[in-house]
């Protein structure tokens, strides 16, 4: 990558290049889940709990580490196509993803289109471009991989629990795993961006980068999503947990102590993100800063004498 990067600065990013750029963007936008996410509803809801949680968590955040780097790295010459572009993807990926989550009826499709949103948010700060963008879209990275994966272990286990994946035959689960529901709410006031929670502060540096650039409307399309995942998560949360419980005395299941084990670790990782975002601002801002000077990456490869 370092090679690539050196040799595109040295001739320039021509047409050509430009095309070849647009050509990986478009290969790892179907790994990351940008825009061309008509693999990923399906899939995600197959898999056991676990491996789901672990799709959700990692498997397009490779993706999304693909683009960034691709793009600061490799192909950062033409910015008015290539960023462009990313940008209007990213736009259209928190719509469809807000729409799918508004739609959606059962606890699998809403989380899923969750991760869609989450996806097109981080590329948001991937479109804008500024440093201050850049280290609010590691800042998301770092929270989304943490709350999506407990987000899905979350509605795993709910299923589990009462065997209905659709929201409206769930209810009354907090009577019996109160500790269980207050995880939930916490993790949807993550997602939403509620401070001082791990979804806040990439949320207000992607926001700061973007007015820096005079992106509003990704930044309204990015701000107005918070809303869509606020309802469509709590949605959840109401429907689920509170009323007449749907689960009786008899069919009542424990919670394996491993299980909620993994659920408060991941819980307490969500909130430090938030709470103690100052200890890894250190690590962020200098990622950010390496992203936004490719030389300081081609130099630590290949040698300053290459």
């Amino acid at each position: 990558m370092a090679h690539i990067a050196q040799r595109v600065m040295e001739v320039g990013q021509d047409p050509l290049i430009t095309t070849v750029a647009i050509l990986f963007l478009i290969v790892f936008s179907i790994k990351a889940g940008l825009l061309l996410f008509f693999w990923l509803p399906g899939s995600y809801v197959v898999p056991p709990t676990a491996v789901q949680a672990l799709f959700a968590a990692l498997l397009t955040k490779v993706g999304v580490y693909a683009l960034i780097r691709t793009f600061t790295l490799m192909f950062p010459l033409n910015q008015e196509v290539t960023h462009t572009l990313i940008g209007v993807m990213a736009g259209i990926t928190i719509i469809a993803g807000c729409m799918g989550a508004l739609s959606g009826k059962d606890v699998y499709t809403i989380a899923t289109y969750n991760v869609i949103i989450g996806v097109g948010f981080i590329l948001i700060g991937l479109a804008v471009g500024t440093e201050t963008a850049i280290s609010g879209a590691i800042y998301y990275l770092i929270h989304d991989m943490a709350a999506k994966g407990l987000l899905f272990l979350l509605v795993g286990t709910m299923v589990y629990l009462t065997g209905e994946t659709v929201v409206k035959r769930m209810s009354g689960l907090i009577q019996y795993y109160p500790l269980f529901g207050w995880m939930f709410f916490i993790i949807l006031l993550a997602l939403t961006g509620v401070p001082p929670l791990s979804g806040f502060v990439g949320k207000i540096l992607i926001g700061q980068g973007a007015i820096e650039a005079g992106s509003l409307v990704l930044l309204g399309i990015g701000f107005a999503s918070s809303i869509i995942v606020l309802y469509s998560l709590l949605r959840i949360f109401l429907a689920s947990f509170f009323g007449e419980t749907t689960v009786s005395e008899e069919d009542k299941k424990p919670i394996p102590k491993g299980v909620m084990l993994s659920f408060i670790l991941l819980t307490i990782s969500i909130v430090y993100i938030g709470v103690g975002a100052e200890s890894l601002s250190v690590y962020v801002q200098d990622a950010a800063r390496t992203l936004m000077n490719p030389s300081i990456y081609i130099e630590a490869i290949l040698g300053e004498g290459m």
